[in-house]
């Protein structure tokens, strides 16, 4: 026998829900720390003494005392079982009506498909297919299969790694080139603490000046960070440009010693002198980021949360005074090193576009990703009419 409850303990939900097939880290009960401008509550179904269905519920305020509900990949629960779907959703709207709820937003984690980066687009999942068709019989409403981030609450499509026991014989050759750079630029890659958020918030601020973006602030991701605890990790990359331009020079001035040898053959000397002019040339182009940045500093950063088998790479941001260095890549190998030697099973890069060939899928693709497509979003109306002129509204005024 089913039956709803409104009062599902967090580590219940969390246990549930980091063990299911659709666990995503938006439905952890932490989450509603983080989006502690909203007002919870985590709701479920029991089968017995069972719990079938679980569900982090955001819930934001409206005049009138009316609301609206969010639920971010979530309702956790088996979709392909049509009666267990109608039974929570029956249910849930009951629950939501008495809330003074207009319609609950939703957008489940199904995947419609999944395939390597690059290859053929393979049709959809029928599973997923009938989950669809689930959902809509149950009352909710599909709002189609959008491509771009702007058109949905949370991107539909998105690209990650999964976990493999060589990384480098997973990444392209290129890629592995660019971590070499960094690697023999000395860039530093290290877990961060909580006092160093502000020179990561200080990188997301260049990306957001050079992207024209909006993202968020330091206080913001201490927030994420004490929500998630142990399992929040901030990896950053220093670079010493003076420090660097010094090992060049001092390579430079080894180099016209060993010129300077009377008995050196032609075929050396033409060796060397290549090598003096590459050696002048990167120090042409490091002096500047030695004047405008005499000490070492934070180059680039990347934020990441765990939850159940999955990393999440949450933020990342880079210098770009400090491209050359390849930082990035540095940043993204060490990432899915440390997850994986921790046991996840999956590293998501996060959200792209659905054409994948926007800035985001090209940059992504330098780590031989896999493409997650899912089937979008959701909206349960509980008040009908009310909910069909906001829709409206919305069409009308985009």
């Amino acid at each position: 026998m089913y039956q709803f409850t409104d009062s599902i303990d967090p580590r219940e939900h969390d246990a549930f829900v980091s063990a299911h097939p659709l666990c995503n880290l938006l439905q952890s009960s932490a989450w509603a720390e983080v989006k502690s401008n909203w007002d919870h509550q985590i709701v479920g179904m029991r089968e017995g003494t069972a719990l079938i269905a679980s569900a982090l519920v955001l819930i934001r305020r409206l005049p009138l005392g009316l609301c609206m509900m969010y639920v971010p990949r979530g309702p956790i629960m088996d979709y392909t079982d049509r009666q267990m779907t109608q039974r929570f959703f029956d249910a849930l709207k009951r629950w939501a009506k008495k809330q003074r709820c207009i319609f609950i937003k939703m957008d489940p984690g199904i995947l419609l498909r999944s395939y390597p980066f690059g290859s053929e687009t393979p049709d959809a999942d029928p599973a997923a297919l009938r989950c669809i068709d689930n959902i809509k019989a149950a009352g909710a409403v599909h709002h189609g299969f959008p491509l771009l981030i702007k058109d949905s609450v949370q991107p539909r499509f998105a690209m990650g790694v999964a976990a493999c026991d060589d990384l480098d014989k997973h990444l392209p050759q290129a890629t592995i080139r660019s971590r070499n750079v960094a690697l023999r630029k000395n860039v530093k890659v290290y877990e961060a603490t909580k006092e160093e958020l502000h020179q990561f918030a200080e990188v997301m601020h260049s990306t957001e000046n050079r992207k024209h973006i909006h993202l968020r602030d330091e206080e913001y991701f201490r927030k994420l960070m004490n929500a998630y605890g142990k399992h929040a990790h901030l990896f950053l990359a220093r670079i010493d440009a003076p420090a660097y331009l010094k090992g060049l020079q001092m390579q430079a001035a080894d180099i016209q010693e060993q010129l300077a040898d009377p008995q050196l053959g032609r075929k050396a000397t033409r060796k060397l002198n290549q090598q003096l002019d590459q050696l002048t040339k990167e120090m042409t182009s490091v002096m500047p980021l030695a004047e405008k940045y005499p000490q070492e500093c934070v180059a680039a950063g990347g934020l990441m949360v765990g939850f159940g088998t999955t990393m999440e790479m949450l933020y990342a941001g880079m210098n770009e005074d400090f491209h050359t260095f390849r930082p990035q890549y540095l940043i993204y190998c060490t990432q899915f090193a440390f997850a994986f030697q921790h046991g996840y099973q999956y590293v998501s890069m996060g959200g792209v576009e659905g054409t994948l060939d926007d800035g985001l899928s090209i940059y992504k693709a330098n780590f031989n990703p896999i493409v997650q497509e899912l089937v979008g979003e959701f909206d349960l109306p509980i008040r009908p009419l009310i909910h069909r002129i906001g829709m409206w509204l919305l069409k009308k005024h985009g």
